[in-house]
């Protein structure tokens, strides 16, 4: 028997989900499982479930992983330093897992990720200035102007999600009153329609049943509103050819695409809207984002994948 083809890890940990992957040097999907995130039951059941995901997907050939996180992330030491979905401090999730598997870790921030796999292998690829959207439980950009990845001062830029769109509105987790993420987030879209139906309906739920439930059709346009809203402030700012929505949300397609592209060239009277697309690579962003930080620790470049013919290169 031949040498096993070498393979790398990939584990997106969100708030709700860990998806984990071992993904091939095509970006083929050898074997892939989502568990749940035992938020509620403390941060050693969290760490726990990533490491048992890790090890279940892992196989002969494995010559890395990646691993990416919400909240703050210290990518010198593969530290998770905070996350306020998650509620861990100072985790180190890199030595964990490179004493689990033996192979190189990297640890990433999840919409860094997300950002670095939209710009090499999705919508947003050889595009210099543009914004990669992620919405799911929380909302946040990567932006990119100029072909460089815009990073601010405290590494902090993109929190698009905390941009309030309606300063007397709801308050946010964050604190503050009308950020985008308070109405557009897919937990505040569900938290939103608890409180005004009094019945329990998740984001996907509200967009299925928006064209016979008002009270679905009230939140969901106010979610679209929210990202118009955001999208235009960002876009007098910094004139982004391409606005990308990824994350779990944009699996709404049509339904979030075309009322946001048609409030944002609504308000934007006197100058032509970005191109506005929802990500070719869904809500697996992250995870892709995670195998190429992966690849890169085992000393190679990926292009080309999923889905084509390209390959991992030394």
């Amino acid at each position: 028997m031949g040498r096993p083809a070498p393979a790398v890890v990939a584990v997106d940990v969100g708030g709700t989900s860990i998806k984990a992957a071992l993904i091939g040097e095509r970006g083929d999907v050898l074997h892939r499982i989502d568990v749940p995130t035992p938020v509620g039951d403390g941060t050693p059941a969290v760490v726990a479930a990533i490491r048992s995901a890790a090890a279940e997907v892992a196989a002969p050939g494995l010559v890395a992983a990646g691993i990416v996180v919400p909240g703050v992330v210290d990518v010198v030491t593969g530290t998770a330093r905070y996350s306020a979905n998650i509620g861990w401090r100072d985790v180190p999730l890199g030595a964990l897992l490179g004493e689990d598997l033996g192979v190189p870790v990297a640890v990433d921030h999840d919409v860094r990720s997300a950002g670095l796999a939209e710009r090499t292998l999705g919508r947003a690829h050889g595009v210099a200035d543009c914004l990669v959207l992620v919405i799911g439980t929380g909302i946040a950009g990567v932006i990119v102007s100029g072909g460089a990845h815009v990073r601010g001062a405290t590494d902090l830029a993109g929190e698009i999600g905390h941009v309030p769109v309606y300063p007397d509105g709801e308050v946010c987790a964050c604190g503050q009153r009308g950020c985008a993420e308070a109405y557009a987030s897919a937990a505040s879209i569900a938290r939103r329609y608890r409180t005004l139906a009094g019945r329990e309906l998740d984001a996907a739920g509200v967009v299925a049943a928006r064209a016979s439930d008002p009270v679905a059709a009230q939140v969901w346009g106010a979610a679209t509103d929210a990202l118009a809203l955001a999208v235009v402030g960002y876009t007098m700012l910094l004139d982004p050819e391409l606005i990308v929505l990824g994350g779990g949300l944009a699996e709404a397609g049509a339904a979030l695409l075309e009322p946001v592209q048609a409030e944002v060239a609504a308000r934007l009277t006197w100058r032509p809207p970005p191109a506005i697309e929802v990500s070719s690579l869904g809500s697996r962003a992250g995870q892709f984002g995670a195998a190429l930080l992966a690849w890169r620790a085992a000393g190679r470049d990926c292009d080309g994948w999923p889905g084509g013919s390209g390959t991992c290169r030394s």
